[in-house]
């Protein structure tokens, strides 16, 4: 006797038919090196050479669409438009500012939200700020991305595959992306080997050198080390915010574990290592951190050290109720840093008209979800 055929509930299926084949998962080309992409193809019983091929329309020819793949026999695009797909990040929601800038929120294939941004310049520079987490684990207090925790780490290619993406773009449009800063969700330093992985891509596959990559990290120091022993001539960029341990665990709980004076011996090991000068990122919070006081024990930390000092006015959020420091303040802040031999500047605000700080976009797409369930509840 032969065991009952059930339908896709679990009930006796009253036809007798066999319930549906599960959807075929289809392989991310995106995610395969050259060699990968060849053990793919000779499973597909493909001649070696296919796999150089089709490499080199995804990194250097940036096709799009399987079909735009003409030098593939007909045959095999139909198998990669069936059972193969470039990349698996889905656009779930995008804005764009006046100032051109660009912020994406990605829908990963278990649902996670993540957030990418594309900045231009006008000296000609195109930079991708992209995401290492989906969201993240250090709580930092004014940090949008810090207020929702930590769902997940990044593989290398949901990584790389953020800054391919804006590069496919700009290089349909005749222009290139220059600069990729890892400064978006999550503490890259937490998903170590994933990032170096990614910056390996990045720098082989879309052609970003190494001075054009920026690591931002809130102070993980052993990775600080461990990254400096790498070679890889990354820009290093440390959030500080305050030159006080008990102002800076206050705002960044990180500095509990690895306070200020640990956190600049690596930092000045990094320099020194690499012949680098580290970034110090310090966010402007009015009548916290803005004054010539805080500036003078900021200039004295820094002191003989390769370094450059980039103020950022904050950025509020919901779940931080302080304000932006003036231009006035900044302006007085960065006079007294370079009396003190601290270059320092003020960065570029871009898309202040939009959602562009980090995990800002995706805070509010959340809101919008959570109202519109509330409301479908109540009716």
């Amino acid at each position: 006797m032969t065991p009952e055929t059930l339908s896709p509930d679990g009930l006796p299926d009253p036809l007798g038919l066999p319930p549906p084949a599960p959807p075929l998962q289809q392989v991310d080309l995106f995610a395969l090196d050259q060699e990968g992409l060849a053990a793919q193809l000779k499973a597909w019983g493909e001649p070696a050479f296919r796999a150089k091929q089709l490499h080199k329309w995804i990194h250097e020819r940036h096709a799009g669409r399987f079909s735009d793949m003409t030098d593939l026999p007909a045959a095999l695009r139909r198998r990669l438009e069936a059972e193969a797909r470039l990349g698996v990040l889905e656009v779930e929601a995008e804005q764009r500012s006046k100032d051109g800038t660009r912020k994406r929120l990605y829908r990963l294939p278990d649902g996670q939200l993540i957030e990418s941004v594309l900045m231009p310049y006008a000296d000609g520079r195109q930079t991708a700020c992209i995401s290492s987490q989906a969201g993240c684990a250090m709580a930092c207090a004014f940090c949008a991305t810090g207020q929702m925790g930590f769902a997940r780490q990044l593989s290398a290619a949901e990584i790389a595959e953020q800054a391919w993406r804006f590069d496919q773009e700009l290089k349909a449009e005749g222009q290139r992306l220059s600069n990729v800063v890892l400064m978006g969700m999550g503490e890259p330093f937490h998903n170590f080997d994933a990032v170096v992985a990614a910056i390996g891509r990045l720098n082989r596959d879309i052609g970003i050198g190494a001075r054009h990559i920026t690591v931002s990290t809130v102070g993980l120091v052993p990775q600080i080390y461990a990254f400096a022993e790498l070679g890889l001539q990354v820009k290093l960029a440390v959030s500080l915010h305050s030159a006080r341990d008990e102002e800076r665990s206050a705002l960044m709980p990180i500095n509990r574990r690895w306070p200020i004076r640990e956190l600049m011996a690596a930092c000045r090991h990094y320099a020194n290592r690499s012949g680098r000068r580290v970034s110090f990122e310090w966010a402007l919070i009015a009548g916290k951190n803005d004054s010539v006081e805080e500036a003078t024990r900021l200039g004295e930390l820094l002191a003989h050290m390769r370094c450059h000092v980039n103020l950022i006015p904050l950025n509020p959020t919901g779940g931080y109720a302080e304000a932006p420091g003036s231009p006035e303040a900044a302006a007085a802040f960065v006079a007294t840093l370079e009396s003190m031999g601290v270059p320092a500047t003020v960065r570029v605000r871009r898309g202040i008209d939009i959602d562009a700080g980090c995990g800002q976009l995706k805070s509010e797409v959340m809101r919008r979800q959570r109202a519109a369930a509330a409301a479908q509840a109540s009716t």
